[in-house]
């Protein structure tokens, strides 16, 4: 926990650096979420196939979904999702020729939310 995902376009692989963007990324939910580096876990899922708009080319999409333990309040939720915007808006502003849709939803972890750690 934090668990992210990040769903992006075909369109912005070349662009898109993900690596870079979660370094970046963890610190910062860290920090406003009040919890560990360590703990922050992203993936990146590449849609192959996605119709935006109307269908014509030049479009783009990046989507990011942040679940967190429930305990934060809207404040610190709203917080984060404009923070996770701002960030992906910069990873993804060398794209010319697209426009980009970006999006960001942060959510509470269901209460049958477990895990498991080894050593």
């Amino acid at each position: 926990m934090p668990h992210i995902t990040v769903d992006y376009t075909d369109t912005l692989a070349e662009a898109f650096d993900r690596r870079a963007f979660a370094l970046e990324l963890h610190p910062l939910v860290a920090d406003i979420a009040t919890t560990k580096v360590e703990a922050c876990k992203t993936r990146f899922r590449r849609v192959d196939e996605m119709v935006i708009a109307d269908g014509a080319p030049g479009h783009a999409m990046i989507h990011i979904e942040l679940t967190l333990l429930a305990g934060r309040t809207p404040e610190t939720k709203s917080e984060l999702t404009a923070a996770v915007l701002d960030l992906a808006r910069r990873h993804t502003a060398a794209t010319p020729g697209l426009s980009v849709s970006t999006s960001v939803d942060v959510a509470d972890l269901g209460p049958a939310y477990v895990r498991h750690m080894e050593p």
